[in-house]
């Protein structure tokens, strides 16, 4: 028998607090997810901060306090702030470059008190979840970037792995998965700095430009074989998984490769007001994804929903 697929909270239970802040990671929580997602980048002063972005300002107000602190090309770097200035933001409701909500019906825009924090208080809250609760809760920490953060000075890999062993999570049997977008990046964890932690290596498009590695390629059967010689899972793009045929949504072959070579797959992302083509509503969504491709696991925004469909399915044999 196989166990149900696990929750990821993406950004926390983005789908109804602002993401990535310790309120929506609270509700994520208390709506059943099995992990948290953390987005880590670095800051001027070399902290590293829960941000799914290395820019500031389509989720906070960085524009209207340090009007003139933006790159040439009109955006706000994270890495060109301090940890105290950034302290001093207020993190809202993701929005378009033209100041419209990118989910016109989540929580409402340019509202709130919610603030950024730093890796090290997410770890500490977590800690504190897992001794206060009768429930552990996971984490799932992303790398963004670091091929960028080195050209800005910093090699946010060796520095964040630290800090999560300074929090107990340094094998391969605790309660975190590690991923990154960079294919090299993630080959180096293993083997240049001898992580033992899960890694999963994030599939997206190539044309999303996320790093210099050939995603067409590590989706291959080849590309497959070589990536279970040194990560755990793949966490795909959910388009990548399946193609709307006549008769339906049909899987492409990709969770049965990677299942071949002994890789779990956690696709992302998994939203109740925006579902993917060939889909009528979350839960044929979930249908499709837990029944039919047999998904391990799933980044969510709406862990409630998810965490509901799941107890009511059936285990899979």
């Amino acid at each position: 028998m196989k166990s149900r697929p696990v929750i990821i909270a993406h950004r926390g239970a983005s789908g109804y607090l602002p993401e990535h802040t310790l309120a929506a990671k609270t509700l994520a929580y208390a709506m059943g997810a099995d992990f948290l997602e953390q987005d880590v980048v670095a800051t001027r002063d070399d902290q590293l901060v829960v941000l799914h972005d290395i820019h500031l300002d389509r989720t906070t107000n960085v524009a209207e306090v340090f009007p003139d602190r933006a790159r040439s090309d009109g955006r706000y770097y994270v890495r060109d702030f301090d940890m105290d200035e950034l302290r001093g933001l207020r993190v809202w409701e993701r929005f378009e470059a033209d100041g419209q909500p990118v989910y016109p019906e989540r929580y409402p825009p340019r509202s709130g008190s919610f603030r950024i924090h730093t890796l090290r208080e997410e770890l500490e809250f977590v800690a504190r979840l897992n001794e206060d609760a009768e429930r552990q809760v996971g984490i799932y920490p992303e790398i963004k970037k670091p091929a960028w953060h080195k050209r800005e000075g910093i090699d946010i890999t060796p520095v964040m792995l630290e800090l999560l062993a300074e929090f107990g999570y340094r094998s391969k049997n605790d309660p975190i998965c590690l991923q990154c977008f960079d294919a090299d990046e993630v080959v180096r964890i293993r083997r240049e700095l001898g992580c033992e932690l899960p890694l999963v290596q994030l599939i997206a498009d190539n044309s999303w430009e996320e790093a210099e590695t050939d995603y067409d390629e590590l989706r291959s059967d080849v590309g497959l074989e070589r990536l279970a010689e040194f990560v755990d899972g793949i966490g795909p793009w959910f388009s990548q998984l399946y193609e709307d045929s006549e008769n339906g949504p049909r899987s492409t072959g990709l969770v049965e490769t990677a299942h071949k070579n002994g890789l779990v797959v956690h696709p992302y992302t998994f939203r109740a007001d925006s579902l993917p083509d060939g889909f009528a509503d979350f839960d044929e969504l979930l249908e499709f994804a837990i029944g039919e491709l047999g998904i391990d696991g799933l980044f969510t925004d709406f862990p409630d929903l998810a965490r509901r469909f799941i107890e009511d399915f059936p285990a899979r044999e």
